[in-house]
């Protein structure tokens, strides 16, 4: 699914009434009970629970990296060489430390069960004296508790050995995306950096040579320039892909361990069928892109270039093969291939945002404890059956949510121009031919289009045959 960020200041009046209204459809709250609210503020004041046998890591110049607005912050990062390899040093922040079991705060987070973003104000997980201050891995000179994971790396990345306890971390910077790959390219990068560069990129031929795969498309970006909204498709940069192959390693180093122990849950995908792979390899001989029979589906993917239309249409039908997924709680007697995450070729689990979103507390905890050879709390035995219900929901609402916000910005983009053409191309076409999808260049919107023998991968022109500011509606035709 294409991520969409948006940065809307000021937000217009039109935007606010309708994420109002698309609020109250989707249920996604405004604010915190006040009981919530003050039992978040206490645990603030109190300070974190589990201190004892905390192991001190200050002295590791931990850094988090993430998009300049952010607070809420989850995980940080420290790299080593180790000999011949590395060690990545990766805190997250321990949650459960700061959320008592049963609690009014811990009753909302599973009500929730992740943060829901908004242009506007964004509906998060925990009151934001908690997920944007005391739980939060801030530079702020403030000492944090931790799980912190230490993963030992071969030459060629892969792991070695990874383990997670309980200790107190420092925030030394926090960076963003842009500034670190401005030093990274300018040769001025501190260490610590540079292996994250090095370590990517050796994560990411060990995803390939596994058969995993990520689909790189592009963004959607939406931004406020006086008066003018303007949008816009922006590729990754590097160090986006590099600092999500040391989260996916950690999840999957979690996934390992509650294996092992036998008790847990994974985030899962289950394998494709050979229908949509067939479906696949019909789509990209209609765009004319060639996939020979010796070349692997991860190979192919890994191929395109999203700025080529026809390879944009492909990898959009390339999203149904990422359907399906969902949460597995680890039991006896389960089917092996139920428990993989088909699309990463690996175990997998959800393990570094627990600020974020509600499985990874539960995910961390069991592992710390698992590591530490101590009984897995009644808290989380319990609640370990519901979660995989629960997430499903909560994953539900966010989409919901999401492309409610996005459809009202792009018929806020395109009000006042119903009856005019625009340039695309064709990325979705129905069997019949007459229904699909088409992605503008100009401005980066993509919508519903109707028409005849519609053309799949080809550039076209299209008319706005409808623009509904109150529901988000935007709709094209064939010019």
């Amino acid at each position: 699914m294409r991520t969409r960020r948006l940065s809307l200041v000021p937000v217009p009046p039109p935007l606010v009434v309708g994420v109002e209204r698309l609020r109250a459809d989707v249920g996604v709250p405004r604010t915190f009970p006040p009981e919530v609210i003050e039992a978040a503020r206490s645990a603030a004041a109190s300070g974190p629970a589990h201190d004892a046998g905390r192991r001190d890591y200050t002295g590791l110049e931990f850094v988090t990296i993430d998009p300049p607005e952010s607070m809420d912050l989850d995980q940080a990062m420290c790299l080593e060489r180790r000999g011949h390899g590395y060690r990545v040093w990766y805190a997250i922040a321990d949650v459960a430390a700061w959320v008592g079991a049963g609690g009014p705060v811990d009753r909302e987070a599973h009500r929730r069960g992740q943060t829901f973003y908004a242009p506007d104000a964004t509906a998060t997980l925990h009151p934001p004296v908690l997920s944007e201050s005391a739980a939060s891995l801030l530079a702020d000179g403030h000492d944090r508790p931790a799980l912190v994971w230490r993963i030992d790396l071969d030459s060629s990345g892969e792991v070695v050995e990874a383990t997670v306890e309980r200790g107190s971390i420092g925030n030394r910077a926090k960076l963003d995306y842009e500034q670190v790959q401005h030093d990274l390219d300018a040769g001025t990068a501190r260490e610590s950096l540079l292996l994250l560069r090095e370590v990517g990129r050796l994560r990411e031929q060990v995803e390939a040579d596994r058969g995993g795969i990520s689909l790189n498309l592009p963004d959607q970006e939406v931004r406020v320039e006086g008066d003018t909204w303007v949008s816009q498709f922006r590729r990754p940069r590097p160090v986006e892909g590099w600092n999500a192959q040391i989260s996916l390693m950690t999840g999957m180093a979690a996934a390992r361990l509650m294996l092992d122990g036998g008790v847990g849950i994974l985030r899962t995908l289950p394998p494709s069928r050979q229908v949509e792979r067939d479906h696949l390899r019909h789509v990209a001989h209609s765009l004319h892109i060639s996939w020979s029979d010796s070349v692997t589906y991860p190979e192919f993917v890994r191929s395109l270039d999203p700025h080529v239309p026809e390879h944009l249409a492909m990898l959009t039908a390339c999203t149904m093969l990422f359907r399906g997924a969902g949460y597995t709680v680890i039991g006896a007697g389960a089917d092996p291939s139920a428990v993989r995450h088909a699309a990463l070729a690996a175990d997998y689990a959800h393990a570094t945002a627990p600020l974020r979103r509600l499985v990874d507390r539960y995910v961390g905890e069991v592992c710390v404890r698992l590591c530490a050879g101590a009984e897995i709390p009644a808290w989380v035995l319990d609640a370990l059956p519901g979660l995989p219900g629960e997430m499903a929901e909560s994953d539900q609402r966010a989409h919901r949510f999401e492309r409610g916000i996005v459809g009202l910005v792009e018929a806020l983009e395109l009000s006042g121009h119903v009856g005019e053409t625009f340039d695309g191309v064709i990325v979705e076409v129905d069997d019949r031919g007459r229904r699909g999808r088409v992605t503008l260049s100009k401005p980066a919107i993509e919508g519903p289009i109707t028409g005849h023998d519609l053309p799949l991968g080809e550039d076209v022109v299209v008319r706005l045959a409808r623009c509904d500011l109150a529901t988000g509606a935007i709709a094209f035709e064939q010019a």
